[in-house]
């Protein structure tokens, strides 16, 4: 290994563990400048003979919104991770393609207490590459963001970021199956995220959450958040047009700091089972349903019928189930995947995906054990050359928290995870990783150098 190489890694390594901060933008004129762009789009669509896109277009500033996010990158990639693992996104095999994120590793530039922007790295990117990096660290940001805020209005308690579409598939096809053209567009745009605040044994409230990034002006974010407000439309839970949403979208300059913008539709949603329905239980196996893809909306007190998705309140306590189930397949797959992820999702839902332990460059799935701030992790070793020098990264989750999810005990998962809100360690590195990020659901991310 060359000397000099091996620095030059290392000091990569350490600065993914600097706390830096991203600006948090939330405003009335934000607001305007939205519902101009989406009268803008309209517009255009119109000329074309289209007609105007369904928006949630109750958005409004967020009262005490935080002026800033702190962070480290680290933490970003164990966000992009997480939501990779459970997407299935890119060309690996089954969820477990979160490993993925690890290309970010250089992309972000925290100097310790300054505003986080892009690296020179990040900077250095081909055209066609942009909108993927642009996508995927803003769906990274988003989700540490949404979380923080549900977490401020439900303090007691705990938080799930659950990505929308794995979770859908468990009712509706998201997809036309019969190849005869494209499907209504409020079926093409959906949320990214439900934002699940729960307790064991109570109803669980849900947000909606759709987020965008751009390389390009603030122009380009208010473009963006207006067809956001079509994203959330798309999904009801309860009644039309009631579920509380936010709309966020992230700045990507690239000489200048980052920056998030969001607006919130406010209410409450609240998954609690009407009349005699069961009460939901997670502990069982989700069935596939095949659910019509439309919504009832009630206008001059006329019924009609439009395309979308629609969770009724008999139905929550499914949805409920649907919620955490997702949920644990997203933890078992970060871990490594494989069968026992399996058990928590349906056909639809990528089930086949896990049927074998299959990941390209990990020769062994969750069989490696470390002690990390004095708690014991269970999960995968994944050991690659960064610059030509070997890096080590690990993902886990807690290993009594794992075990319950081997096993099917989704209620003592979050009986236990629950238990231990606020008591997970906030430290960035330790003596023997450089960057390590443990979140709230009991996973954790950790790389160091390895020797030769």
């Amino acid at each position: 290994m060359n000397k000099d190489e091996s620095k030059a890694v290392s000091e990569i390594l350490h600065e993914l563990s600097n706390t830096s901060h991203v600006q948090v933008r939330s405003s009335t004129e934000l607001a305007v400048h939205v519902s101009e762009a989406a009268e803008d789009e309209d517009e255009k669509r119109i000329g074309k003979g289209q007609g105007p896109l369904r928006r949630r277009t109750d958005y409004r500033a967020i009262r005490n919104a935080p002026r800033s996010l702190t962070l480290t990158p680290w933490q970003v990639i164990h966000a992009i991770g997480l939501g990779a693992a459970s997407a299935r996104q890119g060309a690996g095999r089954g969820l477990a393609e979160h490993w993925g994120s690890l290309r970010y590793n250089q992309a972000l530039e925290a100097n310790q207490g300054d505003y986080l922007r892009l690296s020179s790295e990040g900077r250095d990117l081909l055209r066609f590459y942009k909108a993927t990096q642009s996508g995927e660290i803003g769906t990274g940001f988003a989700s540490l963001l949404a979380e923080k805020l549900v977490r401020a209005t439900y303090p007691d308690h705990s938080v799930s970021v659950i990505p929308a579409d794995v979770a859908l598939k468990a009712g509706w096809a998201l997809r036309s199956t019969s190849g005869t053209g494209a499907r209504p567009e409020p079926l093409q745009r959906r949320p990214h995220f439900f934002v699940e605040a729960w307790q064991p044994g109570q109803p669980s409230k849900v947000i909606l959450v759709s987020s965008k990034g751009t390389h390009s002006s603030v122009q380009q974010v208010h473009k963006q958040l207006s067809t956001a407000s079509a994203h959330v439309e798309s999904v009801h839970i309860g009644p039309y047009g009631t579920v509380p949403y936010l709309l966020i979208g992230t700045e990507i300059p690239k000489k200048e700091s980052l920056a998030l913008h969001v607006l919130e539709g406010p209410g409450a949603t609240v998954l609690r089972p009407s009349g005699d329905a069961e009460e939901a239980d997670p502990d069982l196996t989700l069935d596939q349903r095949n659910r019509v893809a439309d919504v009832v909306r009630y206008a001059e007190r006329e019924r009609t019928t439009i395309p979308g998705f629609q969770v009724l309140p008999e139905s929550f306590a499914w949805f409920s189930v649907v919620l955490a189930r997702t949920e644990a397949a997203t933890l078992t797959a970060f871990t490594g995947g494989g069968k026992p992820t399996t058990q928590y999702l349906t056909k639809e839902q990528g089930q086949r995906h896990f049927q074998h332990d299959v990941h390209a460059n990990t020769d062994r799935m969750r069989d490696a054990e470390h002690r990390i701030h004095d708690i014991d992790f269970l999960g995968t070793d994944h050991i690659y050359r960064l610059n030509g020098t070997r890096v080590e990264a690990f993902s886990g989750l807690k290993k009594s928290l794992y075990t319950h999810l081997h096993h099917g005990r989704v209620n003592e998962y979050r009986r236990e995870v629950h238990a231990l809100r606020g008591q997970w360690p906030d430290r960035s590195a330790s003596e023997q990783w450089s960057a390590v990020s443990i979140r709230a659901d009991g996973t954790v991310i950790a790389i160091r150098l390895r020797e030769e």
